[in-house]
């Protein structure tokens, strides 16, 4: 493990300059403390954590709530918090802005705030300027829904979505469904890729239609609805599967309004299972990820890889969760635009 003293021969400075920019002392230039950083991160430091103090974990968050219990991102926050502090891990909660990535590299941030390993949460792949950083990054690092394949050092966290979809496709199959209709957020961010992909190919697994034309993605929920919703009826679909229970539940209530019964007329099923599913009229059948395992098994990949143990990916199981929005089909006949 690299020192003070290695730090400060590189650089050609005293011991007593790198610890004062390390620790973020008024009396050091901004250049001087940005070069002790990257040099701290390209040789390797790692401070050294007192006894009496507890090692820090950082929990960046973006495009996600999690305060209330209602809040997706909330029994993530709570699993990770549970398996981390009562084995003496401080959890910093950090959101995590455009800016924040802008000013200084990941490395440099994790060095300069004395972290020990990060998990993220809500990252987008071609807003966020670190995704590019934990392509090379040194950091324990642990992301939800997205994966980095070439670097050893950062593990992608989930629920195993091919298994989800495959739990969807089969149910409204096996309630006699064939054409299924597939509604997506608009595929920027990885998950939505993934489970984009899952639905084709499940389809193509048992025996139904795996063409992109049965599918819609759209930015916003009400493009979708507007565009992509009329299309998939009017091609005869009997069942429409949802990237996520919000937009399931849009679809749903679109449906209602333009007089179609749900799951008389058409059956709808989201992914996530949100508190949402449990209150909807009626409630929402959906593809349920266990959050707060989620969050504790981010925990367990992210001290597996500050011992060295590089996990690449740790996959829960999916549960289909069987509610009111689903029926056995009654074959629509496809009608004109």
């Amino acid at each position: 493990m690299a020192t003070l003293a290695d730090i400060a021969r590189e650089l050609n400075i005293s011991k007593g300059t790198v610890s004062k920019a390390l620790n973020g002392a008024r009396d050091v230039s901004e250049s001087m403390r940005k070069q002790v950083l990257e040099k701290a991160v390209e040789l390797g430091y790692h401070r050294v954590v007192h006894k009496e103090n507890a090692p820090k974990i950082a929990l960046f968050i973006t495009n996600m709530e999690y305060t209330r219990p209602d809040d997706f991102g909330y029994e993530l926050v709570s699993g990770f918090r549970k398996a981390a502090e009562p084995a003496g891990y401080e959890v910093e909660i950090i959101p995590l802005t455009i800016r924040m990535q802008q000013e200084i590299s990941y490395d440099s941030f994790m060095v300069q705030g004395n972290y020990c390993g990060s998990l993220f949460l809500g990252l987008s792949l071609r807003q966020d300027p670190w995704m590019k950083d934990f392509k090379t990054c040194k950091t324990p690092t642990v992301l939800y829904d997205n994966h980095i394949s070439s670097n050893p050092n950062v593990t992608y966290i989930g629920t195993n979505n091919q298994e989800g979809m495959d739990l969807a496709i089969s149910y409204l199959k096996g309630l006699g469904h064939r054409k299924i209709g597939y509604l997506s957020y608009e595929l920027h961010a990885y998950i939505y890729q993934r489970r984009y992909y899952a639905y084709l190919q499940s389809m193509i697994e048992h025996g139904l239609p795996s063409d992109p034309s049965y599918t819609g993605s759209a930015h916003h929920v009400s493009e979708c609805l507007a565009q992509h919703l009329p299309r998939l009826l009017s091609m005869g679909c009997t069942a429409i599967l949802c990237s996520h229970d919000i937009l399931a539940h849009s679809v749903m209530v679109h449906c209602q309004e333009l007089g179609l019964r749900v799951p008389e007329d058409i059956s709808i099923l989201g992914y996530d299972d949100i508190p949402l599913c449990r209150y909807a009229v009626p409630p929402l059948t959906t593809i349920r990820q266990d959050r707060e395992s989620l969050g504790k098994s981010a925990f367990y990949a992210l001290t597996s890889q500050m011992n060295h143990v590089h996990v690449s990916a740790l996959l829960l199981h999916a549960t289909l969760i069987h509610r009111g929005s689903c029926a056995e089909a009654e074959q629509r006949t496809p009608t004109e635009d």
